[in-house]
């Protein structure tokens, strides 16, 4: 945190530094900001924290800004710390957040952040079951693809082994999590792989979600440089959605939740992958029927202008 950051006082506006990101589903929740930017911050395709150095906030500022929020808002039932990757604090930050949202809002009950892999190491199987107890939960963690080389390419920072081996950790101590993938992230020619290794991946896991978006080389990335020099040949929309139908058919029918609605997908999809899986598969068929071949076979910015439903 900048030392010369103004402490807020109740009345004034609670801190956040740049663009304030959170997943689609956390829309009630409060976004407490307790650090600034990503501690990671080098994935291939990501632009988000480009421009915001990673910082941890003072616990005088989470107190302000959680007071500032007690007085705003009645009744808070759960709580989304921001930014990129707030598990990367230590156990103790983490306890020492929760213990003072548990006095200040003690009605919350869910705190829930952005987790990356590197973050779960960095606790003890004591720790993650200790933080538990205190409330957090509902991790959203980005592992991508379950294809290995497509995870060294976009510089995850690990192995698809060492994921497995966390996101059963994260079970182990009783923590729901949400998987992200991005579909393409092998690019057109490993594109049928990256869906079946992703797939196989997620069937050996139990995540509450799993929250799908496309790639993009968008601009600023070092995807785009790499697009551009041919190291990395970037789906059309059609590949984009042949890639996730090919997913969503190996998934294991079971009691998950598909969330397929980020901007970045053409298609809005969501549902339970126990009983709606048939019918997801049958919009993405509807789709490439009904998208005019001109649309699909080219790649954009955003791959499709807008989203649709079918």
């Amino acid at each position: 945190m900048n030392k010369k950051a103004k402490i807020l006082k109740v009345g004034d506006s609670m801190k956040y530094t740049g663009t304030t990101y959170r997943p689609p589903f956390e829309v009630n929740s409060l976004l407490l900001q307790v650090t600034a930017g990503c501690s990671h911050n080098k994935c291939t395709f990501c632009t988000m924290y480009k421009d915001v150095p990673f910082e941890v906030e003072s616990m005088e500022q989470i107190e302000a800004d959680l007071r500032e929020a007690r007085g705003r808002r009645k009744r808070i039932k759960k709580v989304f710390l921001e930014n990129g990757d707030p598990f990367v604090l230590s156990a103790d930050k983490l306890k020492q957040i929760a213990e003072k949202i548990e006095e200040i809002i003690p009605e919350v009950e869910n705190i829930s952040m952005f987790a990356t892999i590197k973050n779960i190491i960095n606790k003890t199987d004591d720790e993650l079951k200790e933080l538990r107890k205190l409330k957090i939960n509902n991790l959203n963690v980005g592992i991508e693809s379950g294809l290995e080389e497509a995870v060294e390419f976009m510089n995850k920072g690990y192995t698809v082994e060492v994921a497995k081996r966390e996101f059963k950790r994260l079970e182990n101590a009783g923590m729901d999590y949400s998987i992200n993938i991005i579909t393409g992230c092998g690019g057109s020619d490993k594109s049928r792989e990256n869906a079946i290794k992703t797939a196989e991946l997620v069937n050996e896991l139990n995540p509450k979600i799993v929250f799908v978006g496309s790639i993009h080389a968008d601009e600023g990335s070092k995807l785009e440089k790499l697009k551009a020099t041919g190291k990395f040949n970037e789906n059309t929309l059609r590949e984009n959605i042949e890639e996730e139908k090919l997913f969503i058919e190996k998934l294991d029918e079971r009691d998950i939740e598909f969330f397929g609605l980020h901007p970045s997908n053409a298609v809005r999809l969501h549902g339970n992958l126990s009983k709606d899986k048939e019918t997801i598969i049958e919009k993405l068929d509807n789709a490439l029927k009904e998208i005019p071949d001109e649309i699909l076979d080219k790649v954009s910015k955003r791959g499709f202008e807008g989203t649709v439903e079918f």
